[in-house]
């Protein structure tokens, strides 16, 4: 069977290109060396599933594995304590048939009559001691039951076991890694009343797990070699390595799928592994419905402080200092949505962000017209687009629909308003970047691409003369960055005086078209 990228389930080196992670398989292993129980709470596909099956073969000659997952048990099954044990015994006992069907026979020899976690307890003491290998626990989807009380004592009773065998009082499982998106060390718990309290869990004895387990620029390099080298594929790995980082931050499905798209979708005569196509890639990956965009805008939209507070973030360019004690920001981080970096609240890579920026300026479409404004063909040339067309389209746009009283709308809209009236100008044909800029002028850069064209808008709010020289000067930087010999300024001015005007001018060997809204 030929290999392909994977980017649903658990991916299989016989069947699947893979980064290698031998890296952070070692370092679990240490913990787990050192009979450590710990919590991979990592956010939805991020590799946890495929690094547990990894480690669990890495594991299987020296330690007796019981891989189980709560994903699938209903609720019922926390209802009562001798549901839940007997459930927990025949998960235990299926995954030991796989892999030595001796040991699942013993175990269910030993599970009689069970009718309590204390009696779970007495099995679990009985199977480790007469095991002739130390006996390791992995329980995945951990989370998807953990707003029962039922868990929670369950969790308590694999503590108390845990403190017990330091004292040589008790045998218990070397270790046990519990896996989910939430931190299992802080939970809360929904009761009939609907109050929410939050409580400290048992399972404060769980070590810190610090292991990154995005991928680095490395790590992706040895997936696309060993792709390369199968499928004949010239490609320059470590550039295309380094782009995929750029636009992912390594978050693992998405790596995985923008490669599999390139493999499966962008194959033609003339097909080639560059920055060209991996942005075709980027295009139809934003365009797509899967699980992981579809909980990113569930999440929002069932959180309006995290609506307004992403908003902020990526459209007005609100310089916000990372504190994990902020529910909003800790849920972001848990969710994989933010990153801490250098202090600062940043959306955690250019994939979301650009998602975001897309569905931001789908929801404002849906509240302005303006197709009679920016009707695509009139804008259209044979080469790409006349963007100081569009520019002064846009500007007549807000002069005819907007008077005064909407300055405040303006204010916060302003830059969301030029994203949704470039999108339809481009769509199907271009693809366009955004990232902000955090500075006094709270810069948002967008590069378009349209056919083989590159166009660079800048959107900023007016701070007067010495902030506008300033910027301009950063610009240009940009452009020489971006090796452009053209640039496009939008500024949105709400000074009561303000005058709708343009006008161009070079710096250097560079052009700057530049209008005021």
């Amino acid at each position: 069977m030929d290999k392909r990228f994977n980017s649903t389930g658990v991916c299989i080196p016989s069947m699947h290109y893979m980064v290698n992670i031998d890296n952070k398989l070692n370092k679990i292993k240490e913990l787990i060396d050192r009979r450590d129980y710990f919590v991979i709470n990592r956010p939805r596909q991020y590799g946890k599933t495929t690094t547990m099956f990894m480690l669990e073969q890495r594991l299987k000659d020296e330690y007796l594995v019981i891989s189980i997952s709560f994903e699938g048990i209903g609720d019922e099954v926390f209802l009562k304590e001798e549901s839940f044990s007997n459930v927990f015994i025949e998960l235990m006992a299926d995954n030991l048939e796989f892999i030595n069907e001796n040991e699942s026979k013993r175990l269910l020899s030993i599970a009689t009559d069970v009718k309590n976690l204390r009696d779970l307890s007495k099995v679990i003491t009985k199977f480790i001691k007469e095991s002739k290998k130390e006996v390791v626990l992995f329980i995945d989807e951990v989370d998807k039951s953990s707003n029962n009380q039922l868990f929670l004592s369950f969790l308590g009773m694999l503590r108390n076991k845990y403190l017990l065998r330091q004292q040589g009082k008790d045998r218990t499982f070397s270790s046990v890694i519990l896996a989910g998106v939430y931190d299992i060390k802080n939970l809360k718990l929904k009761f009939r009343n609907d109050d929410e309290k939050k409580y400290n869990s048992p399972w404060n004895i769980a070590v810190n797990f610090d292991i990154d387990m995005s991928f680095n620029s490395l790590e992706i390099s040895s997936m696309l070699r060993e792709y390369s080298s199968d499928k004949n594929v010239n490609m320059d790995i470590e550039y295309i390595s380094e782009l995929l980082y750029e636009y992912t931050s390594g978050y693992p499905f998405l790596v995985s799928r923008i490669c599999q798209i390139i493999d499966e979708k962008l194959i033609e005569e003339d097909f080639k592994w560059n920055e060209e196509t991996l942005i075709k890639a980027m295009k139809l990956l934003l365009s797509e419905s899967n699980t992981l965009f579809d909980d990113l805008i569930k999440n929002i939209e069932n959180n309006e402080e995290l609506k307004e507070y992403i908003f902020d973030l990526i459209m007005n360019g609100e310089d916000k200092s990372f504190n994990i004690d902020n529910p909003i920001i800790n849920i972001g981080e848990i969710f994989g949505y933010f990153k801490n970096l250098n202090g600062k609240v940043k959306i955690s890579n250019r994939v979301f962000e650009q998602r975001l920026y897309n569905y931001y300026s789908s929801k404002l479409e849906n509240k302005v017209d303006m197709s009679s404004y920016n009707f695509k063909d009139n804008f259209i040339t044979s080469t790409g687009l006349d963007f100081k067309k569009i520019l002064l389209r846009f500007q007549q746009f807000i002069k005819e629909q907007y008077s005064t009283i909407d300055s405040k709308f303006i204010e916060r809209e302003g830059r969301l308003l030029f994203l949704a009236f470039i999108k339809p100008i481009i769509n199907g044909v271009g693809f366009d970047f955004k990232e902000v800029q955090v500075s006094e002028e709270k810069r948002l850069d967008i590069v378009i691409t349209y056919l083989k064209e590159k166009y660079l808008v800048e959107l900023k709010i007016w701070r007067g003369e010495e902030y506008h020289q300033k910027g301009l000067k950063q610009l240009y930087d940009y452009l020489d960055i971006k090796d452009l010999d053209s640039g496009y300024l939008v500024i949105y001015n709400f000074n009561k005086n303000k005058e709708y005007k343009s006008e161009e001018v070079i710096i250097n060997d560079k052009k700057i078209f530049i209008i005021w809204v």
